[in-house]
C-alpha cells in the first residue's frame, strides 16, 4: 500500500504544468471566431423575424441610428416654410459692411451720415436686423474706444422707431422703448407714438396694449398726443372698457386731454347709451375747456334724448349754432342727419329686449319733437325723418 501511494505521488509531480496565460492556438481561435460570428448572425436573423410586420420600422430605426439622426430634421420640421427668407437690400448691406469695417477692423468711428443713410434705406425686415446689429457694434465701439457712455440722441432714435414701423418690424420697434438695451437707443414717448400710429393704422388693440405696458415699465411720460392715439384705437376697435381705462389713467397722470380725445370718449358713451358716463366725461371736459365742440355738443344732445328731454337736446344744438365758427356750422346739418339715420340703431343694439321697446318708442317720439323745436326757433336745417323708421320700427 505504501508503495502504491508513493507511485501516485510521483506521477502527480511528473505531470506537465498548466499555463493559464499561454498564447492561444491560431486554429482554435479561428474556430471560436467563426462559431461566434455564426451565432451573432443567427441572433440577428431571429430578431428580424420577431420584429417583422407592424414594428419593422422601429427595428429599422434602431439598426440605423446614423440615418435617423440625419433625416430627423427634415422629418420632424417639415411644417416650416421651405422658402428661404430674402436677404437685406443691397444699399443697406453695403452701408452695413462699410460701417463694420470702419468700427471693427479700422477702429475708427464711421461718419454719422452713413448711419442716417442706413436708417433711411431700410425697406425690409432683414434691413432692420442689420441696423440693430450695427447699432450694437457702434455702442461697443463708443464705450471701449471713445469712452462715450451716453446713448444716441433722441432724434436719431425716433427715426429708428419710425423705420421699424415703416417696414413692419414691430419686434424691433418695441426694443426702442427699452430703458436698458444693448443698442444705445434712447426710449422716448415720441418713439412710442410711432408704434401707436402703426396700431391705429392696422386697428391693432393688442399692439396698443403692449406699447402702453412698455411705456409704463420704462417710465416714459404720457402726453396728450398719446392719449388721442389710444382713444382713436379704442374707438375704432369698439373697446369701451379700454377707452375708459386709459383715459382715466391719462387724467390721473395729469395729462390735459385734447378736444379730439373728449370727442371720441363722449361720442362712444352716447353710442352705448351710457348717460351716467357721458355726464361725468362732460364735467371733466368743462373743467379743462369752456366751449363745446361739434361732436361733444351732439353727444350731450343724444344724452338728453335718452333721458326724454327733447327740448334740452334742441337747446344744446341751438347753442352750437351760436358759438361755432361759420366754417364749422355746416357740420350741424351733417351731424343732425346722422343722429336721425345712424345713432338710433346703434344705441338700441346696446340694450336688452325689454329696454329696446321702451327706447324705440321714446326715440320715435322725441327726435321729431327736437327737430320741430329747432325749426320753430328759426334754425335753418333740412332733416329727412323718413329713415328714422321703416315699417313702424327703428332700423336695428
Amino acid at each position: 500500500m505504501l508503495a502504491l501511494s508513493n507511485a501516485r505521488r510521483l506521477g502527480g509531480l511528473l505531470k506537465p504544468p498548466i499555463r493559464l496565460c499561454s498564447a492561444p492556438d491560431p486554429t482554435s481561435l479561428s474556430s471560436v471566431t467563426q462559431i461566434s460570428s455564426h451565432f451573432i448572425h443567427q441572433c440577428h436573423l431571429h430578431t428580424a423575424a420577431a420584429f417583422s410586420g407592424a414594428v419593422q420600422g422601429s427595428y429599422y430605426l434602431q439598426m440605423r441610428p446614423h440615418s435617423m439622426s440625419l433625416a430627423s430634421p427634415k422629418m420632424f420640421f417639415s411644417t416650416e416654410t421651405s422658402s428661404v427668407e430674402s436677404g437685406p437690400t443691397e444699399a443697406v448691406k453695403d452701408l452695413y459692411d462699410k460701417m463694420v469695417e470702419s468700427a471693427v477692423t479700422k477702429r475708427t468711428m464711421p461718419p454719422n451720415a452713413w448711419l442716417w443713410s442706413l436708417i433711411e434705406n431700410c425697406k425690409i425686415h432683414e434691413d432692420i436686423k442689420l441696423l440693430f446689429d450695427v447699432l450694437q457694434k457702434l455702442r461697443v465701439f463708443r464705450l471701449s474706444n471713445l469712452r462715450i457712455h451716453a446713448d444716441f440722441n433722441c432724434h436719431l432714435c425716433q427715426e429708428i422707431s419710425r423705420a421699424c414701423t415703416r417696414v413692419g418690424a414691430i419686434d424691433f420697434g418695441k426694443k426702442t422703448l427699452w430703458k436698458h438695451n444693448v443698442y444705445g437707443v434712447t426710449p422716448t414717448i415720441a418713439s412710442a407714438n410711432h408704434l401707436l400710429m402703426y396700431a391705429k393704422m392696422h386697428k391693432d388693440a393688442t399692439l396698443m396694449i403692449d406699447t402702453m405696458k412698455l411705456i409704463k415699465k420704462n417710465d416714459l411720460p404720457l402726453q396728450p398726443s398719446t392719449a388721442e392715439l389710444v382713444s382713436r384705437i379704442c374707438y375704432d376697435t369698439d373697446n369701451w372698457g379700454l377707452l375708459s381705462k386709459y383715459c382715466k389713467r391719462f387724467i390721473k397722470a395729469g395729462v390735459k386731454l385734447r378736444q379730439r380725445t373728449f370727442d371720441l370718449w363722449m361720442d362712444f358713451a352716447a353710442k352705448r347709451g351710457d348717460t351716467e358716463s357721458l355726464w361725468k366725461i362732460e364735467k371733466l371736459r368743462s373743467e379743462s375747456m369752456k366751449q363745446q365742440s361739434l361732436l361733444c355738443g351732439f353727444a350731450c344732445a343724444k344724452g338728453f334724448l335718452l333721458e326724454r328731454k327733447p327740448e334740452d337736446a334742441a337747446s344744446v344744438i341751438r347753442n352750437l349754432n351760436q358759438t361755432l365758427l361759420a366754417a364749422k356750422k355746416s357740420g350741424i346739418v351733417v351731424e343732425l342727419q346722422k343722429l336721425v339715420d345712424e345713432w338710433p340703431s346703434e344705441v338700441v343694439k346696446q340694450k336688452n329686449e325689454d329696454e329696446r321697446k321702451v327706447l324705440v318708442t321714446s326715440l320715435k317720439s322725441d327726435i321729431p319733437t327736437m327737430v320741430a323745436g329747432l325749426l320753430n326757433d328759426g334754425l335753418e336745417v333740412t332733416v329727412n325723418l323718413e329713415k328714422l323708421t321703416e315699417n313702424g320700427e327703428i332700423l336695428c
